[in-house]
């Protein structure tokens, strides 16, 4: 029985992450990297194609689960007729190698347990030469080798093409899995104490949590989100991946299903507002340094997606022996949209780093002469036509979007220049752009009949990023432009109370066939348009509506099926848990606009 998207939870160790179901089945593992192929992919397929099941002998799904305070260390316990066992699993931040570790503690009465490992590496595909060294079991093929030990020993086997275990663990019993993956021609790293471990990982996440500044409402979830953001950080290089996944899809059984295990421009503003505004200075810069790697070089090759260190080719394929979650396939891993012209990424990119420098994080030298740079591409750039915020597959459009990101960028680059004028720069030339891209966006992007902006130059369908035309600061909250949007996006993209992103879907309009769930990034810009439009108690139903959306740990996916109520995307999605954050912040008027 497929598990559904929200039955699942996060552990992670900062360089990939690993989904842990409901019923104590880790069905999705990338390994080492959130971008390597997967060596558990039932998530995206079927348990012969790599999991790992740790339960009750016949049991089924958890009786409760949750992360231990705040941290990314999950317990799962099960009550059963013999007794009541406990699962809890985490991945250490690493050292050397990546590691998963799952310690069953015995708390009541006398329960039997049953474990089930099917490696398969690269994406199911692979099957391994199992056999045993010692304490371990050792699983190879080609590149990869992972291996797996229990402490103490329990009864091993092998059967049908898997690795199974059972036993038996009372009151105060506890044993301990290790499963660790290294390159197959180097030695085996070096044991690693799980308990130690545990105790390391929980002290780890409560002081990372613990430097949190923000104490308004809904800190908990607040704290959760930002958990969740951390740990889609590709600790070595600073970049934050979309999510871990990829091809869970938007609708069931359609095929709009891509890989989001990179990192996007789009998100760097809020990322960054998000982290600055709460006090976490040194993932700030962290993620601004990425992104100054990140977009180096020739203007004209800006990408609106980048690699985990910022590589830039990342070719899309499919994988036909994946028949993809609840028989949605395509399963692709890549993502063409890496080639699409998007030019709000020119803005996005100017407005984060006009964050980082107003917030007063330490200078980078060569930061304004980029930025200059891609500014001057720009402007040569920003009359045409393009595929916008949302990527779609099909006609290039004039969308109002991109066009008002272009006016941020100029606007920042005269901000940047007012407040700092000993930097090179001619200020008239940017204040002629920004006044010109103004003008075009409402003569050409606004209907006067309907009293809103629209999707794209003489376009009768909407689109939910117009309503960050306050936020970035085009217009004031309180302009009758801005509040006629925001009831036109509101009336004519509600379904059940939350948003779709744009009016039409289908293969004229964004190129793909089928259609979406709702966009839950899209409905916390309508909480934040809601609150500056002066309709705060309206705001505030609807931000608590999208917690309660949340599952049992705290978790969004990319989008939501109000009529089927289910989660649908990529997952857990980090737009969507940046929206959280900035919309709390918001709301508790702690946050930081453009």
């Amino acid at each position: 029985m497929t598990q559904h998207i929200e039955d699942y939870a996060l552990i992670g160790d900062l360089q990939t992450a690993a989904l842990v179901g409901r019923n104590g089945s880790i069905d999705w593992l990338c390994l080492p990297r959130f971008d390597s192929a997967a060596c558990f992919s039932a998530l995206l397929g079927g348990e012969e194609n790599g999991h790992w099941r740790l339960a009750p002998t016949g049991g089924r799904t958890c009786t409760r689960r949750a992360y231990v305070g705040d941290s990314l260390v999950l317990e799962s316990v099960w009550e059963t007729r013999t007794g009541t066992v406990k699962v809890t699993d985490f991945m250490p931040q690493r050292d050397r190698a990546p590691e998963i570790m799952r310690i069953v503690e015995g708390v009541s009465g006398s329960v039997d347990m049953s474990a089930t490992i099917r490696l398969r590496f690269d994406f199911g595909s692979v099957v391994p030469w199992v056999r045993r060294e010692g304490a371990h079991h050792v699983a190879i093929a080609g590149p990869d080798s992972v291996w797996l030990r229990s402490e103490p020993s329990v009864k091993t086997w092998g059967q049908h093409y898997s690795t199974r275990s059972s036993f038996t663990v009372g009151a105060g019993e506890k044993v301990a899995f290790v499963l660790t993956w290294h390159p197959s021609h180097k030695p085996r790293p070096p044991r690693v104490d799980p308990h130690v471990a545990l105790a390391r990982s929980l002290e780890d996440w409560e002081s990372w949590a613990g430097r949190c500044r923000y104490h308004g409402p809904h800190r908990a979830a607040v704290i959760r989100s930002l958990i969740t953001l951390k740990a889609l950080t590709y600790g070595p290089t600073g970049g934050i991946v979309a999510a871990p996944t990829t091809s869970l899809p938007e609708e069931l059984g359609g095929v709009r299903n891509w890989d989001y295990r990179y990192c996007w421009l789009r998100d760097s503003t809020l990322v960054l507002e998000a982290l600055l505004s709460v006090g976490y200075l040194e993932e700030a810069a962290a993620w601004r340094d990425w992104l100054l790697r990140a977009v180096a070089g020739d203007p004209a090759d800006l990408q609106i997606m980048y690699g985990l260190g910022g590589e830039r080719r990342l070719p899309e394929n499919e994988l036909p022996w994946l028949r993809g979650y609840a028989n949605s396939a395509p399963v692709r891993t890549g993502n063409n949209a890496v080639d699409q012209l998007q030019l709000d990424v020119y803005g996005e990119v100017m407005d984060s780093l006009n964050v980082a420098r107003t917030a007063g994080l330490p200078a980078q030298p060569h930061a304004w002469n980029l930025q200059l740079s891609l500014l001057g591409y720009l402007e040569s750039k920003w009359r045409e036509p393009d595929e916008g915020l949302w990527e779609v597959r099909g006609p290039r459009q004039h969308f109002v979007h991109s066009k008002v990101m272009a006016w941020v960028a100029a606007d920042r680059a005269v901000r940047t220049l007012e407040d700092n004028p000993s930097l090179s720069g001619d200020v008239g030339r940017w204040r002629a752009m920004r006044d010109e891209v103004h003008r075009e966006v409402c003569e050409r992007g606004f209907d006067a009949e309907r009293n809103t902006f629209t999707q794209s130059y003489g376009s009768a369908d909407l689109d939910a990023a117009t309503l960050l035309i306050p936020r970035v600061g085009f217009l004031p909250p309180d302009d009758p432009r801005v509040v006629g949007t925001v009831d036109a996006v509101r009336a004519e993209l509600g379904h059940g109370g939350l948003l779709r992103r744009y009016s039409s879907t289908g293969p004229s309009v964004d190129g793909l066939p089928g259609g979406e769930g709702t966009f839950l990034v899209c409905s916390f810009w309508l909480v934040d348009a809601l609150h500056m439009t002066g309709r705060t108690e309206e705001a505030t139903e609807l931000f608590e509506r999208l917690l309660a959306l949340r599952n049992d740990v705290g978790l969004l996916a990319e989008e939501y099926d109000p009529v089927a109520r289910r989660q649908l995307g990529n997952y857990p999605q980090a737009f969507s848990h940046i929206g959280l954050v900035v919309t709390a912040l918001t709301l508790a008027g702690a946050g930081t606009a453009g």
